[in-house]
C-alpha cells in the first residue's frame, strides 16, 4: 500500500498542512474586515452586499464537501470489502469489531464523563441567568426523533444504492461486511472482483488527493462566512463556553493519548504527526467527514494495517465521535444551567446513558448532535429554544470537535492494529 507514497513523503504533507493553515488564518482575517465593513445595517441584519459575499464561501465550502462526499462510498466499500477477503475468515472480522466497538464504548463513556464532570464544576451557563422561553419556540431543527425504529433504519440497508446515494456510511458498512464475508468465503473465485476493488481503493486515493489541493479554499471560506456572520466578538460574548469546552477536548485529546500511549509507546508521535492535516482539514471546514479520505492515506502511511483501517475507521465515524459526545453533555447541561433548571446526579447519569445511545442512531443526519441534543432536552424537560443559544457558535465549537472525533478514530485505529498485531 505504500510503495506509490514513499518519494513525496518529506516535502508534501507538510506543504499542504500549512496551505490549510494559511487559509484559516486568512479566512479569520477576512472574515473579520466583511464583518466590521458590511456587517451591521443598524438593524442588527447583514447588509445585502455581505449576504451575497456569504453565499459565495457557503458555495466555496459546500463544493469541497461533495466532492469529498463523492468520494466517501466507494472508498468505504473497496477498502472494507478487501480487507474481509484479505483476512479470510469471520473470525478474524469479528475479533477486530468486537474490539473496536469495545473500544468505542469506552472512548464514548469517558468523553461523556468528562464532559459532566467539566460542566458541573465550571458552570459555564450559571451566569447566564435566561428566562425561561414561551413553550413552544422555534429551534429550526429537522424533526428526528432518536427511536429504535429510526436507530434500526440506519444501520441496515434496504438498498445499497441508496445507502451510498445518501452516503449512510453504517449502512454502507453493513452490505460491505456481508459482501467482503462472502468474498472471503469463496476464494479464488472472487479474486477478480478483489482485485477490481483493490484497484478501485487506489484509485480513490489518488482522486482524494487531487481533491484535497482544493481543501485551503474550503477552509479559508468556511471560516470566512463564520466569522462574517458572527464577527470576532461573537467568541468574546461566549469566550466562556468556548474556552470551557476547547479546554475539554484537550483534555479528552491528552487522555486518550494517554491511553494509545501505554499501548503503543513512542510511535504515538509519529501518529499524531501524521493525522496533523486530517485534524486540521476537519477544524477549517467543521466537519469529520471532510478528512476521512484523507485519514484513511495518513494512517497507512503510519503503518497501520489497510485491514483494520477499512474495518475500524467507518464503524468509528458511526460510533466513535468523542468530540460530539462530550459537546452533547456539555450543551445539554450548559442549557439546564442558563436556565437555572438544576439537574440532580442520577438525572445526569440517565441522560449519559441516553446520549450513549441515542447519539448512535443519527449518524448520517447532519447536524446530528444537534438533533440528539434536542431530544434529551425535551426528555428532561429542559426547553429546547435553549438550543438558540448555541446555535450561533455551534460551527466553532463544531470545529473542535469534528477534530477531536478524527483524533479519536485514529487513536483507535493505531491501537487496534497494535492489538491485531498487525503494526508495521
Amino acid at each position: 500500500m505504500t510503495t506509490h507514497t514513499t518519494h513525496d513523503h518529506s516535502h508534501k504533507p507538510n506543504r499542504q498542512t500549512l496551505y490549510v493553515v494559511i487559509g484559516l488564518i486568512l479566512g479569520v482575517i477576512v472574515g473579520e474586515l466583511l464583518n466590521l465593513s458590511l456587517g451591521d445595517t443598524g438593524d442588527g441584519k447583514p447588509s445585502p452586499e455581505l449576504k451575497q459575499i456569504i453565499t459565495v464561501f457557503t458555495v466555496l465550502t459546500d463544493i469541497f464537501l461533495r466532492l469529498v462526499k463523492m468520494i466517501i462510498a466507494p472508498l468505504v466499500i473497496s477498502t472494507l470489502v478487501v480487507g474481509m477477503a484479505k483476512m479470510g475468515d469471520i473470525n478474524t472480522v469479528g475479533r477486530i469489531g468486537i474490539k473496536a466497538l469495545l473500544w468505542f464504548f469506552s472512548a464514548s463513556l469517558m468523553s461523556l464523563l468528562l464532559g459532566m464532570l467539566l460542566v458541573n464544576v465550571l458552570e459555564p451557563g450559571a451566569s447566564l441567568h435566561i428566562p425561561l422561553p414561551t413553550v413552544g419556540a422555534e429551534t429550526g431543527l429537522p424533526d428526528v426523533k432518536p427511536t429504535l425504529s429510526t436507530f434500526a433504519a440506519h444501520i441496515f440497508p434496504k438498498s445499497v444504492v441508496e445507502a451510498m446515494a445518501t452516503n449512510e456510511i453504517l449502512q454502507i458498512v453493513v452490505f460491505s461486511v456481508f459482501f467482503g464475508v462472502a468474498c472471503a468465503s469463496l476464494g479464488e473465485l472472487a479474486q477478480p472482483m478483489v482485485k477490481l476493488l483493490d484497484s478501485l481503493t487506489h484509485i480513490m486515493l489518488k482522486v482524494t488527493s487531487y481533491v484535497m489541493h482544493y481543501a485551503p479554499v474550503a477552509v479559508f471560506s468556511a471560516m470566512a462566512s463564520v466569522i462574517a456572520q458572527q464577527g470576532i466578538g461573537v467568541l468574546l460574548t461566549y469566550g466562556k463556553f468556548i474556552g470551557e469546552f476547547y479546554f475539554g477536548l484537550l483534555l479528552l485529546c491528552t487522555l486518550l493519548g494517554c491511553v494509545a500511549f501505554l499501548i503503543l509507546g513512542r510511535k504515538l508521535f509519529s501518529l499524531i504527526s501524521h493525522i496533523r492535516e486530517p485534524m486540521l482539514l476537519a477544524f477549517g471546514t467543521a466537519s469529520s467527514e471532510s478528512a476521512y479520505p484523507k485519514l484513511l492515506q495518513q494512517l497507512e502511511r503510519f503503518g497501520c494495517d489497510e485491514k483494520v483501517c477499512g474495518l475500524v475507521l467507518p464503524l468509528g465515524y458511526s460510533f466513535n465521535l468523542d468530540g460530539s459526545m462530550m459537546y452533547m453533555t456539555f450543551a445539554v447541561l450548559f442549557i439546564a444551567q442558563a436556565y437555572g433548571i438544576h439537574m440532580p446526579l442520577p438525572d445526569q447519569l440517565l441522560m449519559l446513558l441516553v446520549l450513549l445511545f441515542t447519539s448512535k442512531g443519527v449518524a448520517g443526519v447532519p447536524r446530528a448532535s444537534l438533533i440528539v441534543i434536542s431530544a434529551t432536552l425535551s426528555m428532561f424537560n429542559i426547553p429546547e429554544a435553549g438550543l438558540l443559544l448555541l446555535l450561533g457558535i455551534d460551527q466553532i465549537l463544531d470545529m473542535g470537535r469534528s477534530a477531536t472525533n478524527v483524533f479519536g478514530n485514529s487513536m483507535a485505529s493505531a491501537v487496534i492494529s497494535r492489538w491485531e498485531k498487525a503494526l508495521r
